[in-house]
Order: structure tokens, then sequence, then C-alpha cells
């Protein structure tokens, strides 16, 4: 999934012997896991650039499972948790899911959920890496643009025509037609249209 690293799975509970069964089934479908005993310890741990995802307790001493989610969701860090419990409750598991998770298990679980909930989280987070890798390029496109470039194309996405813009720029229609050439060269696209939702996209 991830170009340069295996996946990662990442386990944070409090009970050492869970800690231990959970790493060896996870280790057995061939990922890499990296276990924590609190969610303090979990959030200063600098982690790989990896894809991963996040097996969280749900009620650990100090800051829950719930807390550290909610951490998490504040850096601005979309990395995939999937809640664990041995207390769970239907209200519980709803909110949970309501603010992005993606599995919440009771224990005891089987351990093909488990995996399953890991696949799916994996695959989450792939999918959002290759969407801001690719967000990324577009924008860097972007800024290839020269600034008379970036006026011609906001031009353009408002619906002028090249002539249009040619006098309210007061240069010949022809000099619009070549930054409407070189814009469409170096954001590598065909159409207005494409040229229009990457516009969209870039909230430019």
């Amino acid at each position: 999934m991830d170009g340069l690293s295996s996946p990662v799975v990442y386990v944070v509970d409090d009970d050492l012997s869970v800690r231990e069964a959970l790493s060896s089934l996870i280790r057995s479908v061939g990922l890499q896991v990296e276990t924590f005993s609190s969610a303090t310890e979990f959030l200063r741990h600098r982690r790989s650039a990896a894809t991963a995802c996040v097996v969280l307790d749900v009620r650990m001493p100090g800051l829950s499972g719930i807390d550290v989610h909610h951490e998490l969701k504040k850096r601005l860090d979309s990395i995939p948790v999937i809640f664990i419990t041995g207390h769970g409750d239907i209200p519980m598991a709803v909110r949970a899911i309501k603010s992005g998770a993606v599995e919440f298990l009771s224990k005891p679980f089987r351990d093909q959920d488990l995996l399953d909930a890991i696949g799916q989280a994996l695959e989450r987070d792939a999918g959002e890496r290759l969407e801001a890798d690719r967000l990324r390029a577009l924008r860097e496109a972007y800024e290839t643009l020269t600034p008379r470039e970036k006026e011609v194309l906001a031009l353009l996405i408002g619906g002028g025509l090249n002539k249009q813009i040619a006098a309210r720029l007061g240069v010949a229609e022809v000099t619009i037609k070549v930054h409407r050439h070189n814009i469409m060269k170096k954001m590598r696209v065909r159409s207005m249209v494409s040229l229009a939702r990457i516009f969209e996209e870039l909230a430019i």
C-alpha cells in the first residue's frame, strides 16, 4: 500500500496480555505492529510515513481512546481508528462511528472481525494518501503559473471568452490564446472542464 514501507498497525491498550495477543495476531498476516501501553505514549510517538491505522482501547487510565481520537482530529491527523472495548455500549459505538472511526469492536471479538477492520482502515489510509498526493501535485502545478497566467485562468473559469479577457486586460486576443495554451500545458489538462474541476478542488 505504501511504496516505501509496509503498513503499520499501532495498538494502544493498557493491558499487556491484550497488546501481546493483538500483536501476535496482526503479525500473523504479515503486517508491522507497534504497541503502546498508554494514550500519552502513543501521542508522543513519532510515526513513520507508512500507511497505517491505530487500534485503540476505549477505556485506559489517563486519556481514553475517545480522548485520543479527539486529539488526533484536533491535530488534523487522519490516521484511521479502530476502537476496541470490554465495556462498550451502543450509544458509545454510534458516537465513535459518527466521529469517523472505522469500527467499534466489543471484547471478546472474533480475530477475523479485527483483521477485516484493519484491512478496511489501511485501505482508507492508502486512499487518503493518494488523494493528498494528487492534490499536492495539482497545487504545485498551479504554483508554476505566472501571476498573469493565474489572472487569465481565474477569468477563464469565470466564463470569460478570449476576446473579452483580452479587452479587460488590454492585450491582444492572441496573447490570451498563448496564456491559455501555457496554462493547459502546465496544469496537464486538455479541456476547460478539467481545468474548472481542478480550480474548484484547490479552492483557489
